[in-house]
């Protein structure tokens, strides 16, 4: 599974460790990545999404409905 949310587009950060000896080596910062299932009653199916914990907080405010709507947009496939 890609760390990578369909509804905000979050992917990895990177940057470096900075050990107390100020030595760097590089690493990843990964969005926390759910999947997730959701009844999409307009089509009369579940649709499985890979989210983003921010991306599952804005579907419970928005619906599901129009968070399918801007993923289409997005062009992302549902």
């Amino acid at each position: 599974m890609s760390a990578h949310c369909q509804l905000t587009g979050a992917r990895p950060g990177f940057g470096n460790t900075v050990s107390h000896s100020h030595r760097r080596t590089s690493r990843r910062f990964d969005p926390n990545i759910q999947r997730k299932r959701y009844w999409l009653p307009g089509e009369g199916r579940y649709v499985r999404l890979t989210l983003s914990a921010r991306a599952i907080k804005a579907i419970d405010a928005m619906g599901i409905e129009s968070a399918v709507a801007r993923i289409r947009a997005r062009g992302g496939k549902v």
